[in-house]
């Protein structure tokens, strides 16, 4: 006997042709029905082991997420206290500098605020 195949130069123009699909009567499926139609040829066990996982995996997820922001958030505070006194005293040391300069400018003229107090040597 010959095989009963059907190819696409037995088809007459009346039925289906070989470039259409062939399962366009059927509704389309999401991801996830998809993935839950997979299930099905697995066992139980593997099943389960696969949802363990997976739930594990998510509380170990969101547990580092909480740490993450709970230690990001002590050290960006810590720093801003330790460390905005030492920024601030800074700015006072320059802006004093600053104001002494403009002080001796007034006073003295504009060379000496340049040469900053520097007595000529002897020669």
């Amino acid at each position: 006997m010959e095989s009963q195949e059907i190819s696409c130069k037995d088809l007459s123009p009346e039925k289906t042709s070989c470039d259409q699909s062939d399962f366009e009567d059927e509704p389309d499926e999401t991801f996830g029905e998809r993935l839950w139609g997979l299930t099905e040829m697995f066992p139980d066990s593997v099943r389960l082991f696969g949802g363990v996982v997976f739930d594990a995996t998510e509380i170990v997820t969101k547990g580092f997420y909480s740490f993450s922001r709970s230690a990001l958030w002590i050290f960006f505070s810590s720093s801003i206290i330790l460390f905005a006194p030492i920024l601030m005293e800074c700015e006072r040391v320059q802006v004093e500098d600053m104001q002494r300069n403009q002080q001796k400018q007034m006073l003295l003229g504009p060379n000496a605020a340049i040469a900053g107090g520097l007595k000529p040597t002897p020669s």
